[in-house]
C-alpha cells in the first residue's frame, strides 16, 4: 500500500459512505467504465458543482479497482456485483488515487504542492516494483514507462478535484500552465495508462485552450446525458431515503414535500430532476431543514457581478426570485478565459457552479435552499 498507489484510503472512505443510514448505491457507474479499460477513449472528466458527490464516486472507483492485501466483501451487496465482469476487475488493478485539492503542511508555493505529488508517486513506484532498477531522479512518466516496459503493468489514475489548483492564491498563471503540462506528460498517449477518471467543478476548457488535455471526454450536468443520474439523488432515491428517515427518526420534523421544496430542482440533460445529495443527507441526519450550501471564493466572484448589476443580471434575479425562468443561451462556461464578461457567461458559470439550473432554454433558481441565498443577496 502506498500514499497514492493502491492506497487503502479510498476503500476506507467509501466504507463510511456505504454504512451510512442514508446511502444511495451508485456503483452501476463502474460497469460503464469497465469497457473503457485499455481502449483509446479511456479518459473521462466528470464536472459537477460542489456537494454533488464527485468525491464519493471517485473513492468508489478507486476502492473497486485498486489492489488490496486483505479480502474485502464491501461491493458484494452493491449493484455492481451483478455485472458479468465483476470478479474479473474487483481489486485487480494498479490504481493511483490522488486528491489534487490536498496540499503539504504550510504550503505556500506551487513547487511544494507539485513536489508532494511527484515524490509520492515515485516512492510508491519504487516500493511497489522494488525488484526494478528505478532511478528516482528521472521524471515520474519515464519511471512509469520503465515499469511498463519491464513488467507490462498498466495503471488506472483516479484524480479528484483536478481544478483545485486554479483556486490556490499562491499559484501563478505560469505555474498553472506548468501544471497542465504536467498532467499532459503524465497521461496523454501513454501506453501505461489503462484508464483515467478525473473530477472537477469547471470544464477543462475553462483553463486549457490548447491540446494539453484534449484526450478527455468531458461530462457536465447541463448538456451531457451520460453519467447524469450518478451525481445527485433522483426522486425515487429520495423516496427510499425518506422511508429510512421515517423508520429511524423520532419526533420527525421533515416531510417528503419539504425535501422536494428545499433541495430538488436541478435538471440534467436527460430531463430528469435531481436533489442536492449533501443537503438531503444532512437534513435527514439532523432532522432539520436548513441551508447547507457552503459558499467559497468562486461563488463570491459571481455574486460580485450580481451586486454590480452587470448586464441587468440583478433585474433577472429579481424575476427568478419570484419563481420565473429567464431565457438565455448558455454554453461551456468561459471557454479558454479566466474572466466572466457577458450575461451568457455569468449564467453559464452559475449553472456550472450549481447556483442556477437550466432547462428548455431558461435558467431558474432551483429550490428554496438557493432561493434564500439569492433573497439575502438581493436585499444587500
Amino acid at each position: 500500500m502506498g500514499i497514492f498507489l493502491n492506497s487503502i484510503a479510498p476503500l476506507e472512505a467509501y466504507k463510511l459512505v456505504v454504512t451510512s443510514p442514508y446511502f444511495v448505491d451508485k456503483s452501476a457507474l463502474i460497469e460503464e467504465l469497465i469497457p473503457a479499460l485499455n481502449v483509446e477513449r479511456r479518459y473521462f472528466c466528470i464536472t459537477r458543482p460542489r456537494r454533488f458527490g464527485k468525491t464519493v464516486i471517485a473513492t468508489m472507483v478507486g476502492a473497486f479497482f485498486g489492489k488490496i492485501k486483505e479480502e474485502d466483501r464491501l461491493f458484494d451487496a452493491l449493484q455492481i456485483a451483478t455485472a458479468a465482469l465483476y470478479t474479473k476487475h474487483l481489486h485487480q488493478h494498479e490504481v493511483f488515487f490522488i486528491d489534487l485539492s490536498r496540499v503539504p503542511e504550510k504550503c505556500s508555493t506551487y513547487q511544494a504542492y507539485i513536489t508532494r505529488i511527484i515524490d509520492g508517486m515515485k516512492k510508491d513506484l519504487s516500493d511497489r516494483f522494488s525488484d526494478l532498477d528505478i532511478d528516482c531522479t528521472k521524471s515520474v512518466w519515464d519511471i512509469l514507462q520503465l515499469v511498463f516496459e519491464e513488467t507490462k503493468t498498466k495503471f488506472i489514475f483516479v484524480l479528484d478535484e483536478w481544478d483545485a489548483i486554479f483556486h490556490m492564491s499562491f499559484v501563478s498563471e505560469n505555474e498553472r500552465r506548468e501544471y497542465l503540462l504536467f498532467l499532459k506528460n503524465l497521461l496523454k498517449d501513454q501506453a501505461y495508462v489503462e484508464l483515467v477518471y478525473m473530477t472537477g467543478v469547471l470544464p477543462i476548457a475553462k483553463y486549457s485552450s490548447g491540446s494539453e488535455l484534449n484526450m478527455f471526454a468531458e461530462y457536465d450536468m447541463a448538456t451531457k446525458e451520460r453519467f447524469g443520474a450518478y451525481f445527485g439523488f433522483l426522486d425515487c432515491e429520495v423516496d427510499s431515503l425518506f422511508a429510512a428517515y421515517q423508520k429511524n427518526t423520532r419526533n420527525q420534523r421533515i416531510t417528503r414535500e419539504d425535501l422536494r421544496r428545499w433541495y430538488d430542482g436541478y435538471h440534467i440533460a436527460s430531463g430528469e430532476r435531481l436533489y442536492n445529495p449533501r443537503s438531503v443527507v444532512l437534513a435527514l441526519s439532523d432532522n432539520q431543514l436548513s441551508d447547507y450550501w457552503t459558499s467559497s471564493e468562486p461563488y463570491d466572484e459571481l455574486f460580485y457581478y450580481i451586486r454590480n448589476n452587470i448586464e441587468d443580471v440583478r433585474d433577472d434575479l429579481v424575476l427568478m426570485a419570484s419563481g420565473e425562468g429567464v431565457a438565455v443561451e448558455i454554453g461551456q462556461f468561459a471557454a479558454a478565459s479566466m474572466e466572466i464578461r457577458t450575461r451568457e457567461q455569468i449564467y453559464s458559470a452559475m449553472v456550472v457552479y450549481g447556483l442556477l439550473t437550466y432547462e428548455d432554454g431558461e435558467v431558474f433558481i432551483p429550490n428554496k435552499e438557493l432561493m434564500s441565498q439569492f433573497e439575502e443577496l438581493l436585499c444587500t
